[in-house]
């Protein structure tokens, strides 16, 4: 398709410059690109295909900043535990997996997102079983049309080393960093548009080395690649910071070459005052993941906080087996709804979140070409209808209405021009077919009959 019209669209929200809001607009899409935009009747410009979204509102693609896409075979387990216990009770679950387990994950975290209206999204995957690779996951977004942010993790410190994953799950530190490297001159694309780059991301203080926290960022700055890890999730994080580093999570970071414009790291519920000043002085971002802290009781991360010294906060589905969904609108929702459980009935506004969602996510992967519906952008735009249950009295503003209502499923999404969820469906893969085959691997991996 090399020219797509979005006619009469009831309500826009650019998320531009101005944070524009459009009534009764158009958005022409040419070459994958947005070409203009306006209200009131479109150009007669020719376009091989015109939709009406008269009963719409339209914005930008959603943006996933954090992920772990294996985990969606996994949900509803260790229903009870903290992080490290959560972890301790998967890490042998996970061990079975195969690259037929993470194809077929992927495919339907994947399917889960795009259905909610995110058109962009980072996995991060660290762990390396039997014969898993990370292009899994890479074939699976280019069959459903994701535009993908691959992260490489890994895990290298296990157990016996003081580390909290067992030995059995970490891989050599040199094999590590050459898998890496084949994965960025294999794949990484840093063109403008691009719908699938590669990230460094060893997985967390307590499973890797030092050393390996180093000569990832050495790597990951070699290739001009961005940087990825999870920190300062709770306490029991902070804690090991403290005794086996002698140091809070945020100066550790600081001290490994863990921060800069270039990183961004996943969770950050306990960093501090000093530490927030440090992220924000550094360039560094934040990925929040709302309802993932919540299940593990993690905590509250201090977002608005963030907001306020300027640090660049962007928004995490986290893995769906320690959020058990995969719905980035409700994860808007979620982040304005814990920003307020303090005390504060202004704590984070409606579109605050969304802008999370969506400029905050983009500036967090560091992509100047999505995030918002402006000329010369990608071709990401999402519509959801205003005629469904959930949004009813609530029309006056459909802006807000989508994150302080039920968040409703994406009834069209375009990535980089293309159609992929049209009428509510996916377009791009046959969903009650991926479903059977992926409880079919679910119930085989945690049977452990792999």
């Amino acid at each position: 398709m090399t020219a797509l019209l979005l006619k009469r669209i009831r309500h826009l929200a650019t998320m531009d410059d101005e944070r524009r809001e459009l009534r009764d607009a158009w958005v022409l899409i040419k070459d994958r690109v947005i070409a203009a935009i306006g209200s009131g009747e479109p150009p007669a410009a020719a376009a091989e295909r015109v939709i009406d979204l008269s009963n719409h509102v339209a914005m930008p693609g959603l943006v996933n900043t954090h992920h772990h896409m294996f985990q969606s075979l996994t949900r509803v387990l260790a229903q009870d535990n903290e992080l490290f216990d959560w972890l301790g009770t998967l890490y042998p679950i996970w061990a079975g997996m195969r690259s037929r387990h993470l194809y077929a994950a992927a495919r339907v975290a994947m399917a889960e997102l795009l259905l909610s209206g995110c058109t962009t999204a980072s996995d991060h995957h660290y762990i390396y079983p039997n014969d898993v690779k990370l292009e899994d996951e890479i074939r699976a977004a280019q069959e459903l049309g994701l535009r993908f942010h691959a992260a490489r993790g890994s895990m290298s410190l296990g157990e016996s080393a003081g580390g909290l994953p067992p030995d059995d799950l970490v891989e050599s530190e040199d094999g590590i960093l050459r898998d890496t490297q084949r994965l960025i001159e294999t794949w990484h694309d840093s063109a403008r548009g691009s719908m699938l780059r590669i990230a460094v991301a060893p997985c967390s203080p307590f499973s890797v080395s030092v050393d390996l926290m180093r000569e990832s960022a050495a790597l990951a700055r070699a290739y001009g690649l961005r940087l990825h890890t999870h920190l300062a999730e709770n306490d029991k994080d902070v804690a090991y910071s403290l005794s086996v580093f002698g140091s809070r999570p945020g100066r550790y970071a600081e001290e490994v070459g863990w921060l800069g414009d270039d990183v961004w790291h996943a969770h950050c519920v306990k960093l501090d005052e000093s530490e927030i000043d440090l992220f924000a002085r550094t360039g560094t971002g934040v990925c929040h993941c709302p309802s993932s802290n919540m299940r593990l009781a993690s905590g509250i991360a201090p977002i608005r906080l963030m907001l306020d010294r300027r640090v660049k906060v962007g928004l995490g589905v986290d893995g769906s087996a320690s959020n058990d969904g995969g719905h980035l609108l409700n994860e808007a929702r979620q982040a304005l709804l814990l920003q307020r459980v303090g005390g504060d009935p202004a704590g984070l506004s409606a579109r605050e979140a969304l802008e999370l969602a969506t400029l905050g996510g983009a500036a967090v992967l560091g992509r100047d070409d999505i995030g918002s519906i402006a000329v010369g952008m990608a071709a990401d735009i999402i519509a959801y209808r205003l005629d469904d249950v959930a949004m009813a009295g609530a029309t006056h503003d459909p802006v807000a209405a989508l994150v302080f209502c039920q968040p409703p499923r994406v009834d069209l999404s375009i990535i980089n021009g293309e159609i992929v969820v049209e009428d509510g469906c996916l377009l791009c893969a046959d969903l009650p077919l991926l479903l059977e085959e992926h409880n079919r691997l679910s119930a085989e991996l945690i049977r452990g009959n792999t």
